[in-house]
């Protein structure tokens, strides 16, 4: 693993950010997290509005069957996940929400009259 030592080993995800920052500047603001663990990633992650992914997805070309969903905290929370290349950075999407919950009351049952 290369571990970045300078900001100028991060250039992979702060060229993406900056990038990301003139094409979209009208999308939903993400949380940006770039690590020197892993310099050239870049994490992308939405918070309490699973709508929000979708300009984003649509921005950075994924296909919609590459988004990963699963549920995290015993089911509370859907996420939403997907990756890909942009601008020399891997790029990885994050969406966090409530699981969506309807109550159902039932009146009557099936043979109300």
């Amino acid at each position: 693993m290369n571990y970045a030592d300078t900001v100028q080993d991060l250039s992979p995800a702060l060229t993406a950010l900056r990038l990301l920052a003139v094409d979209f500047a009208q999308l939903p603001a993400p949380t940006e997290r770039i690590s020197p663990i892993v310099p050239k990633e870049l994490d992308l992650s939405l918070h309490g509005d699973l709508g929000a992914f979708e300009p984003w997805r649509a921005a950075l070309g994924i296909a919609r069957e590459d988004i990963d969903f699963h549920t995290q905290g015993d089911g509370q929370t859907w996420v939403l996940c997907a990756d890909t290349d942009y601008a020399g950075a891997r790029v990885t999407l994050y969406a966090y929400g409530d699981v969506l919950r309807r109550t159902l009351t039932l009146v009557g049952g099936c043979h109300a009259a």
